[in-house]
């Protein structure tokens, strides 16, 4: 039996790119897709929904407030869906691979698959120093104090639903994919990671184009890694 799709995606200031994001999803593969509208101020929500997405609302600014509204959602729904894909608004990632993202999950009983930036193809910039070292520290103090070996911590990423449920997702802001891969070691989930391609974003990143956002999200992956050893 096919399993059911649904995809999450966080989007802030994202009315560029986001009709982009949307046109290339593979909709024969994905039942639904959600936008989480984080508090914008420029035509995002509205963009999205005339591209066919579900579109929520959430004020609270942060990453992992806008998974969490997508997630309440679809918890509320009647039929749940088996799978959730996390997705990035900005068009850096390849919608088109959802398909090489969720395989390991339908062919392989995977419980979680992380798109990997590091180990796909990459365009020249597309990943700042920072976004690298970041990556480098970080998946290998996973490695140390989690003993679990990931190369990225991206947020183009695959999971079962029930899995995801049962982690108990906390983190409302830069902590959040590092908390689900702790977690899912914790929780002694089947993982792995598969190349995914990656381009320079449409508009600043809020988050690695800035200082302030570059050492706000250090701060927070490193805090959240050791918070959980």
């Amino acid at each position: 039996m096919k399993p059911s799709i649904s995809v999450i995606i966080p989007a802030f200031n994202e009315a560029a790119s986001i009709a982009n994001v949307l046109r290339d999803i593979p909709m024969d593969l994905v039942q639904e897709v959600v936008v989480v509208d984080n508090n914008s101020t420029d035509q995002t929500a509205e963009v999205a929904r005339s591209n066919g997405a579900t579109v929520l609302s959430e004020t609270q600014q942060g990453y992992g407030f806008a998974c969490l509204k997508g997630i309440d959602y679809l918890t509320q729904r009647q039929e749940q869906p088996d799978i959730v894909v996390f997705l990035d608004a900005d068009y850096s990632d390849y919608p088109t691979e959802i398909k090489d993202v969720v395989k390991p999950i339908i062919e392989g009983d995977h419980d979680m698959v992380i798109g990997s930036r590091v180990l796909g193809e990459r365009e020249k910039g597309s990943l700042t120093p920072q976004q690298m070292f970041g990556n480098w520290l970080a998946t290998r103090l996973l490695r140390l104090f989690y003993r679990v070996r990931y190369t990225d911590l991206g947020p183009f990423r695959a999971i079962k639903f029930n899995k995801l449920l049962e982690m108990d997702m906390k983190d409302q802001t830069y902590g959040w994919t590092v908390e689900m891969q702790v977690k899912a070691s914790k929780h002694k989930l089947k993982t792995c990671e598969v190349p995914v391609s990656y381009r320079k974003r449409i508009g600043e990143s809020k988050i690695s184009g800035t200082v302030k956002g570059s050492i706000l999200a250090g701060y927070k992956i490193l805090f959240t890694i050791f918070k959980y050893a």
